[in-house]
């Protein structure tokens, strides 16, 4: 297991503290009440906790799609869900997802171990 000293990917924890203020952030914003964007913010969060976390200790390049495709999914939740007129609840959406979504792409560019397909294309 690694210790913080020689983890591979500082942006992994901060995605970890992102999927916290997910889970968190219906009871922190107030629209706990309203079932189907806390349902997304909480399942959400919680995944990108997990997967963040297996980053941290075990990283592997699948991970960071993982929380690529979950950054996707918050920018695109509001519409798919359709609580996009919730101005607030739409904000933290499209904030938090755009930052997750940032951070994953961030490590999958820059990791050499990771960003082979950006140089060598699916012909591999």
């Amino acid at each position: 297991m690694r210790n913080m000293k020689s983890m591979k990917h500082w942006q992994d924890p901060l995605n970890a503290l992102l999927g916290v203020w997910l889970a968190l952030s219906p009871w922190v914003m107030g629209f706990e009440s309203q079932m189907v964007p806390t349902a997304s913010s909480v399942v959400a969060g919680l995944a990108l906790i997990a997967v963040s976390l297996g980053a941290v200790f075990v990283p592997r390049a699948w991970e960071e799609w993982t929380q690529a495709a979950l950054g996707v999914w918050m920018i695109a939740s509001p519409w798919v869900l359709g609580f996009s007129g919730q101005m607030d609840v739409m904000r933290v959406a499209v904030a938090s997802g755009i930052v997750v979504l940032a951070l994953a792409l961030w490590v999958l560019a820059t990791d050499k171990d990771y960003s082979t397909w950006m140089h060598h294309g699916a012909a591999h």
